[in-house]
């Protein structure tokens, strides 16, 4: 090679802009990489596939709990009318019977496989608000036919109450969405009053014996009141809101021998729009995935799996007894 074809040798400036390049290149990839990685943990909702929810116990489910007539009422708002559940996977018809493609812990684990005589009726409505549940709903229900029959009521109440109508309107009892925490003290003792006319409502469809099992609210933003994140107007109140409404359904379930809670949403949190994020309080490594439906308002078909075991083992913790001897058992 002569000495014109000799390349030349690289001078300091030359070799200043590639390694300029190569560092932007590398930040450009990095910001990139961070973006994705963001937008996966802040907005990704993956729905994850198999079991949702706790272990329901076998044992319980092996012999006959009683040959009494029995309803399975179910009453409230969307969440027991099955919003968002593909056929015959809502957590009501799940108490009834088991899926075709149940999965295998969970088959002839059901309602109907120890109750001979249970039939069913599902009034729920969706939309429903407390409200409406007591001027439009009760006054439908009539005594059962069959006098001996024993009510075994479930019940979603109170979330149409927290979360409608979205910010779109001002906050009013009945539609809380943006109130403060301080507002809220009459709309609350409302509220139970309204619980008490169910209760009161249902003993008298069913004198020969009832229970409620009613569920808490679960909040879909794991209890942080980013409702931003789920594309809603900020509510900084939210959680604290709710909190307050779980607050008189516990304490309702706690006033009465014949009403039983169902802890929806402990269950729920870390399952909400979070449910991607190692670092959130509520974080759940065993099942990091999101039991809402598309509306945020409602379970998908995992949600739905969870509370039909949520509601299958407070009620054969309880109702066995109650059928057997007639005895008011929380």
């Amino acid at each position: 090679m002569s000495e014109s074809q000799q390349p030349e040798p690289a001078t300091p400036k030359r070799k200043f802009l590639r390694n300029r390049t190569g560092v932007l290149l590398l930040f450009g990839v990095a910001v990139v990489s961070l973006a994705v990685a963001w937008r996966h943990f802040v907005y990704a909702r993956p729905i994850g596939s198999g079991p949702a929810g706790p272990a329901v116990s076998r044992k319980a489910f092996e012999s006959e709990w009683s040959q009494r007539p029995v309803v399975l009422l179910g009453l409230g708002d969307s969440v027991t009318q099955g919003l968002g559940a593909s056929a015959g996977k809502s957590y009501f018809n799940r108490l009834l019977a088991n899926p075709s493609d149940e999965f295998d812990e969970m088959r002839g684990i059901n309602l109907t496989s120890v109750l001979p005589r249970l039939e069913s009726a599902n009034l729920s409505v969706s939309g429903m608000t407390s409200i409406e549940c007591v001027d439009h709903q009760l006054p439908k229900l009539k005594p059962w036919p069959e006098k001996e029959s024993f009510g075994l009521v479930v019940l979603t109440v109170g979330g149409n109450d927290v979360v409608h109508n979205y910010g779109r309107t001002p906050p009013r009892e009945g539609a809380m969405y943006g109130a403060k925490k301080s507002d809220i003290a009459e709309w609350k003792k409302n509220f139970g009053d309204r619980l008490e006319k169910i209760a009161g409502k249902v003993r008298k469809i069913f004198p020969g014996g009832s229970h409620i099992f009613i569920a808490d609210i679960y909040d879909p933003t794991d209890g942080d009141s980013d409702t931003q994140f789920a594309g809603l107007p900020r509510w900084p109140d939210g959680s604290a809101v709710l909190n307050e409404w779980n607050s008189v359904i516990g304490e309702f379930a706690e006033r009465h021998d014949d009403v039983t809670l169902v802890e929806m949403r402990a269950a729920f949190l870390g399952h909400g729009i979070h449910c991607t994020q190692f670092w959130h309080h509520s974080y759940r490594s065993e099942d990091p995935y999101y039991w809402y439906w598309d509306n945020l308002e409602d379970p998908n078909d995992r949600g739905y799996d969870a509370i039909r075991r949520l509601f299958l083992t407070e009620i054969a913790r309880v109702l066995p007894g109650r059928l057997k001897d007639g005895s008011a058992r929380r």
